[in-house]
C-alpha cells in the first residue's frame, strides 16, 4: 500500500481525515510489524481517492485516475511486467522524450529514482490510487504481456528473438521472463545479467559501467524454469546436472542480428547462480582512440604493432578491458597479408580473417599444446589469450625469438610487475631482455555524463592524492535521465605503456626489485595509471573520484 504508513497517517489526521484516536488506533497496528491502512480503507473509515490527493500534494504531485489517460502497453516496453508489479506503477504516455507514469507510492523514494535508471528518460511523475493501480496490473498490464505469441519483445529499437517455437501453454510466463530480462539489459546496454537465488526470492542483477544495480526480484518458485530454460537454451548444458558448475553459449537475435550470451552457472547454497555476459562485438571494432588512450600513447603501441617479432602484453585484473584493448589491436595489423593465429579459453569473439584455437583441457588441448601446433601453420602473429605457467611462457618467448610477433595478457597490477611476474612463472631474465618489446597495464574508470556533468573543485583529499592544486577546476557527476541518474555514462580506459629498450633491457638483466625497476621506468619517461588517469580527470573525461579508486596502489 504505502511504504512509510505513519507519515500517510499523520497527513490523513492533519487534513481531518482521521481522528487522533484513530490514527493511534493504527499506528499501534503498524508498530506490531502488520498494515493498517487496508483495514482503514475497506472499512470506509478513509476515502482512497482523497487520501491518495493530500499525499501527492505533500509530496508536490498531481493524483490522477488511470482513466483520465489512453493507456497504450507499447508506451515503455522496457517497464516489464515485473517492474510494474515491483513498484506498482503504470507507464501512461510519452511526448517530447518525456515519460509520464502514475505510480501508487510517492513515499518510496526508491520507486522515482529507479525509474529513470531503468527507463533512461526524463520521468514524470503522477500518483494514482493504490488499488485502481494494482487491478489494472493484474488485468491488463500483465495479461497482456503474457498473452504475447510471437515471443520478440520490441521498443526503442531493441527486438530479443529467442529462437523458442512450440511453446507450450505452462513454459510461456517463464519464456516471456527470460525474454522481459534480456530485452531491458540490451535496452540498458549492460555487460552482465545476474540472477542469483536468495533464500525466499530470485534477484535480478544487471552490472551497468561496472557497477552493479538490482532491477527486480521473484517468487523461489520459479528458479527450476528458469535454469532449465537458460540450460536448455544453451544446448550444451546439463539440465539434470545441479550439483557442479557449467558453462555455456546461447545465441539469440536481437534486432535481427546474431549476438552470443556467455553463461555461467554455480552451485550456491539456495539453488543455482546463472550469470551471463553479453559479448558485445562492436567493442572489438573500437581505435585504439575510441577505448580512450591519447595520441602520444597510441604512437608508442603503433610502433609495438609494426615491429617484425617479439612479446607485447597487455596485464591488468579480470573486467580491466584487456580482451578489448588486444582485439583492437588485432584488428589494426589485420590484412592479407599476415596470418594471424590465437589461442583463447574460451573463443568470445570471432574475427573475420583470423584464425582462433579454442583450449579444451579435457582432451589435452592446453594453451602450452596450442601454441606449439600453431608454430607449425606459419603464423606471422599469435596471440596467447593468458600466460599463466613456465610451459606456455617458455614457447611463447621462444616463439617471438624465432621470428613471430606475440601478444598475451598477464595478470599483474602495474606494467612493471610483469617482470617480476614471467621471473616467478619461471622464464629466465635473459630470456625476458630479448623477447620483450612493451608492456601495457590499463584500468577501467567511468565516463562523466556529457548532459549533466558540472564544474566542481577537489577535495583536500583528492588534491593531496592527485598532486593537483586544490583550485583546480574539475567536472564531477551530477546526474540525469539520459543516465539514469548516476552522472556517468559508459567507460574508458586509463594506461600505463613500459617500453622495452636498451636501457630496459640492461635493468632486466641486473634483476632488480620491482620497485626499484618502477623507479628507474619512471626515470625514463614512463607515465603511471594515476598519471593518465590525471590527464583524463583535467580534461573532464572522467572524475577525481573515479580515478583514485582504480589507482589505490599507484
Amino acid at each position: 500500500m504505502y511504504l512509510n504508513e505513519n507519515y500517510v497517517l499523520d497527513v490523513a489526521s492533519s487534513v481531518g481525515l482521521l481522528t487522533v484516536e484513530q490514527v493511534d488506533q493504527a499506528k499501534q497496528v503498524v508498530a506490531s510489524g502488520n498494515s493498517a491502512l487496508p483495514g482503514l480503507l475497506a472499512s470506509g473509515e478513509l476515502d482512497e481517492q482523497v487520501l491518495a490527493a493530500h499525499v501527492a500534494q505533500q509530496y508536490g504531485y498531481t493524483a490522477v485516475s488511470l482513466g483520465q489517460f489512453q493507456i497504450d502497453l507499447k508506451v515503455c516496453p522496457v517497464i516489464t511486467p515485473e517492474i510494474a508489479e515491483r513498484y506498482q506503477v503504470v507507464p501512461v504516455q510519452e511526448e517530447m522524450g518525456v515519460l509520464s507514469v502514475v505510480i501508487a507510492d510517492p513515499t518510496n523514494f526508491e520507486t522515482t529514482d529507479s525509474l529513470a535508471q531503468i527507463t533512461g528518460k526524463e520521468v514524470q511523475v503522477f500518483v494514482g490510487y493504490p488499488t485502481e493501480i494494482r487491478n489494472f496490473i493484474e488485468e491488463q498490464y500483465k495479461g497482456a504481456s503474457l498473452g504475447v505469441s510471437s515471443f520478440e519483445s520490441k521498443g526503442d529499437g531493441v527486438a530479443i528473438d529467442l529462437g523458442v517455437t512450440d511453446v507450450s501453454e505452462e513454459d510461456a510466463p517463464v519464456i516471456t521472463l527470460v525474454e522481459g530480462v534480456l530485452s531491458e539489459a540490451f535496452q540498458l546496454k549492460v555487460s552482465d545479467i545476474h540472477i542469483e537465488p536468495l533464500e525466499t526470492m530470485i534477484r535480478i542483477r544487471y552490472r551497468l559501467d561496472g557497477k552493479l544495480m538490482e532491477m527486480a526480484q521473484h517468487p523461489k518458485k520459479l528458479l527450476p524454469a528458469i535454469i532449465t530454460r537458460l540450460k536448455v537454451m544453451s544446448g550444451t548444458m546439463d539440465i539434470a546436472e545441479k550439483r557442479m558448475p557449467q558453462d555455456g553459449r546461447i545465441q539469440i537475435s536481437v534486432n535481427g542480428k546474431p549476438v552470443d550470451l556467455r553463461v555461467s552457472s554455480v552451485p550456491s547454497n539456495h539453488g543455482e547462480s546463472i550469470v551471463m555476459r553479453i559479448l558485445d562485438k562492436s567493442s572489438l571494432t573500437l581505435g585504439l582512440a575510441e577505448v580512450g588512450m591519447y595520441s602520444d600513447d597510441q604512437e608508442m603501441i603503433q610502433n609495438m604493432l609494426g615491429l617484425p617479432d617479439g612479446v607485447v602484453l597487455v596485464t591488468g585484473p579480470t573486467g580491466s578491458g584487456k580482451t578489448t584493448t588486444l582485439y583492437s589491436c588485432l584488428n589494426q595489423i589485420n590484412t592479407p597479408d599476415r596470418k594471424i593465429i590465437t589461442v583463447e579459453d574460451p573463443v568470445e569473439y570471432e574475427l573475420a580473417g583470423i584464425n582462433q584455437v579454442m583450449v579444451r583441457e579435457d582432451v589435452g588441448m592446453t594453451f602450452a599444446s596450442a601454441l606449439r601446433a600453431m608454430l607449425r601453420q606459419a603464423p606471422n602473429i599469435i596471440m596467447v589469450g593468458e600466460i599463466r605457467d613456465a610451459e606456455t611462457a617458455t614457447i611463447a618467448v621462444n616463439a617471438s625469438l624465432t621470428g613471430h610477433l606475440v601478444f598475451s595478457t598477464l595478470h599483474t597490477n602495474d606494467a612493471t610487475s610483469a617482470i617480476a611476474r614471467l621471473g616467478d612463472i619461471g622464464v629466465k631474465r635473459f630470456l625476458m631482455a630479448s623477447a620483450l618489446r612493451g608492456v601495457l597495464a590499463q584500468r577501467l574508470v567511468r565516463k562523466l555524463c556529457e548532459r549533466c556533468k558540472e564544474p566542481t573543485t577537489l577535495t583536500p583529499k583528492e588534491a593531496s592524492e592527485l598532486g593537483l592544486d586544490p583550485s583546480q577546476q574539475i567536472y564531477g557527476p551530477s546526474g540525469c535521465a539520459f543516465c539514469r541518474n548516476t552522472g556517468y555514462k559508459g567507460r574508458m580506459a586509463i594506461f600505463e605503456i613500459f617500453k622495452i629498450d636498451d636501457e630496459v633491457r640492461h635493468l632486466i638483466n641486473k634483476d632488480l626489485s620491482n620497485a626499484e625497476m618502477r623507479k628507474h621506468a619512471r626515470q625514463l619517461g614512463m607515465r603511471t595509471l594515476r598519471e593518465d588517469g590525471i590527464r583524463k580527470v583535467l580534461s573532464g573525461e572522467t572524475s577525481a573520484s573515479e580515478v583514485l579508486s582504480v589507482t589505490m596502489n599507484d
